[in-house]
């Protein structure tokens, strides 16, 4: 939504239209000018004292050129009259070297979002774009404090952190569109530690995240929650391996729904990089799995009224009751799969452009995570998953976990030190349990999961 009243976005406006002016002037096809300013702050405390304040601005502009079937990117952040010049310069040179792609070429104009008509999604909050740097450590140390206070076992702290960016992002492409919004975004992270004994410790943590400065959770209560989660922790211990259940808690599940995410992207397809090549229209998880990527949720961390090319932002069926229903493309890898793009395209700083997700989630079911961990009468409770052991080809998955063992649905004793196991096409397949629990901190979100059996390795 195009924002004239709005000096720092008409401001990217004008200095786009300059660039793509030059550009075209200089012999290009196309032009297409990504532009962002803004400013991230970053505090955080520790035993009580700050120990880290960082305030930055930023500003970047990049460009993707085309001049026929050559394609050439550039960025810079000096935005100098003689910054600008050399970087308009640098991308007619560039393009003149690129090779041929078939492939290359812009968005379908007839496809163009109509700016005036966009939703307004809510992503800017004053409040939370303004934040200071005494606030900020006021929030941090008041969630510290909570946790440390909580009980006597917490006997240190790696700190606490309070983070927001805000800033504004404007596209102007050749065929005439235009457009710019605002967006913000603030978290608060605690991480308590509390002795093991024999000289071990544990960490534990817990933050909160939003749009919306209002929207975060208490600071005393993250404090709190974090040192309950860093207390369950303690005595620790591995597991004989075994099959069994798995439940992955909200956080954990989303790392799971992450590697399915990467696999739906138009460029793994026609890369080949994607156990799911070929497979849309067939099953690829139970019939209790729905994925959606919609980028029109108010006030959620992936949302954006448009995609990196310019068309208005849809919502898209992934998954639909386990079946695959369609990969996310951007114009380039649609027109590599002989297909129409998703809405889907994602642009860097550099202006390049490829699929990505926006709020890709996977949809909430009816039982409550009491009712699911109730339901399990032995198996593993996943917290925190460590490496990364995940063969996008294949499927094969491992990873180092971390949580609670299960026996006769109640959590029993903490877990650590074991590796889960399972090829992901098997896995969520298998899932036989969804929560209700969904929570848009991250982009990428899931509820609570049950897989109903994985390969546990741990003791013996």
């Amino acid at each position: 939504m195009t924002t004239p009243q709005d000096p720092q976005l008409d401001e990217l406006l004008v200095l786009g239209d300059r660039v793509v002016k030059m550009a075209t002037a200089g012999g290009v096809t196309v032009a297409e000018c990504l532009l962002r300013n803004g400013a991230e702050l970053s505090a955080k405390v520790r035993l009580g004292e700050p120990e880290l304040v960082e305030e930055a601005g930023h500003r970047s502009v990049g460009l993707r050129v085309m001049k026929g079937k050559q394609v050439a990117t550039t960025s810079t952040s000096d935005l100098s009259e003689a910054g600008i010049e050399r970087f308009v310069k640098d991308a007619l040179e560039l393009v003149e070297l690129a090779q041929e792609d078939p492939f290359a070429g812009p968005a379908d104009p007839s496809l163009l979002a109509d700016p005036t008509s966009l939703v307004d999604l809510e992503l800017y909050d004053p409040s939370g774009g303004k934040v200071a740097a005494g606030e900020a450590i006021a929030l941090a140390k008041k969630g510290e404090a909570a946790a440390r206070a909580f009980d006597a076992r917490i006997t240190n702290s790696e700190g606490a952190s309070f983070g927001r960016t805000a800033g504004g992002v404007a596209m102007v492409l050749s065929s005439g569109f235009r457009v710019a919004y605002k967006g913000s975004f603030c978290s608060l992270s605690v991480v308590p530690i509390a002795a093991d004994g024999a000289g071990k410790n544990r960490r534990g943590y817990h933050w909160t995240a939003k749009r919306f400065l209002a929207e975060l959770d208490d600071a005393e209560e993250v404090g709190r929650e974090a040192a309950r989660r860093t207390l369950q922790k303690l005595g620790a211990r591995p597991v004989p391996t075994t099959e069994a259940p798995v439940i992955f808690d909200p956080d954990a599940a989303r790392s799971i729904l992450g590697l399915l995410a990467g696999c739906v992207m138009g460029s793994a397809i026609w890369r080949k990089s994607s156990y799911l090549v070929g497979r849309e229209g067939t099953r690829v998880a139970s019939d209790l799995v729905t994925v959606v990527d919609d980028p029109l949720i108010a006030r959620a961390p992936g949302s954006r009224p448009v995609d990196g090319e310019g068309l208005a932002s849809r919502k898209n069926l992934v998954v639909e009751k386990g079946i695959l229903r369609t990969f996310l493309c951007d114009s380039y890898s649609a027109r590599k799969l002989s297909r129409g793009s998703t809405a889907s395209a994602s642009r860097g700083s550099s202006a390049g452009v490829g699929p990505g997700t926006t709020n890709f989630i996977l949809e909430p079911g009816k039982d409550s995570h009491d009712a699911i961990v109730k339901g399990t009468k032995r198996g593993l409770y996943v917290t925190e998953m460590m490496g990364f052991g995940f063969n996008a080809v294949t499927g094969d998955f491992s990873r180092g976990a971390a949580g609670f063992w299960i026996e006769n649905g109640e959590l029993t004793f903490p877990v650590s030190e074991v590796t889960i196991s399972l090829n992901v096409d098997e896995l969520l397949q298998s899932i036989d349990a969804i929560g209700d629990d969904l929570d848009l901190r991250t982009s990428t979100a899931s509820p609570t999961f049950r897989v109903a059996k994985m390969t546990i390795a741990g003791a013996g």
